[in-house]
């Protein structure tokens, strides 16, 4: 499989999340979003949406949409199930992802940023306002959810993690980086970091990528 990333990507560190828990090799090929490479010809032929991340698999079929894939992986992949079992816990687990990845996550993304620069002339300072109200507003509905729940586990459901979790740490590793404390919100807490001591969440940050800039990643 050929996986089209990007270090700061929010939706690539779910997919890359998700390929580590199911012990998934890839070819990973670097799309810089900052030098404006998504809108180039050779990838708007992978993904006309000019978007990431896009995944192709060894018989060439192109798959994009970061939810879409995980879901792809998890149907020709099932072990270890990123979904419950029954119908009602796998709703609970997608309505948790969509609530990160179809309502925070869009608000966020650089062309929405863009837009509002470039057309609207919203300022840097307001930018960084819009961005935290946004990144705010998912972290509380999550922890409205989450917090004393019956299936609340260690988890987002249960003691593993699902495709709640993958889409919980994106957004709180979000919320770190706009430097949000998340004491507010103890359950989306608690999660986040027992999702982030597992390695397989812990190598896909993105400040661990190969491609993240050397004066972004930690020191020490």
């Amino acid at each position: 499989m050929k996986f089209f990333s990007f270090w700061r990507s929010q939706a690539s560190f779910r997919v890359r999340i998700a390929l580590n828990l199911k012990k998934l090799p890839s070819e990973v090929v670097f799309v810089d979003l900052d030098a404006d490479v998504h809108h180039a010809d050779a990838f708007r032929r992978i993904n006309p949406q000019m978007a990431l991340p896009a995944l192709i698999e060894d018989d060439g079929t192109t798959l994009f949409q970061s939810l879409a894939i995980i879901e792809y992986l998890e149907e020709t992949h099932p072990t270890p199930p990123l979904l419950p079992a029954d119908p009602r816990g796998r709703a609970r687990v997608r309505a948790l992802a969509l609530m990160v990845a179809c309502e925070g996550h869009p608000l966020l993304v650089p062309r929405v940023r863009r837009y509002l620069d470039h057309e609207l002339n919203v300022r840097d300072t307001q930018q960084t306002a819009w961005r935290r109200h946004w990144t705010v507003e998912t972290l509380a509905a999550l922890e409205g959810h989450l917090a004393g729940h019956k299936d609340t586990g260690r988890f987002c459901h249960g003691d593993t993690p699902s495709l709640a979790d993958i889409c919980l740490a994106g957004h709180a590793t979000v919320a770190d980086m706009l430097q949000i404390n998340l004491a507010p919100w103890p359950t989306v807490k608690r999660i986040y970091e027992t999702s982030m001591a597992m390695p397989e969440f812990a190598t896909a940050h993105p400040l661990a990528q190969p491609d993240t800039p050397e004066a972004m990643r930690p020191k020490g």
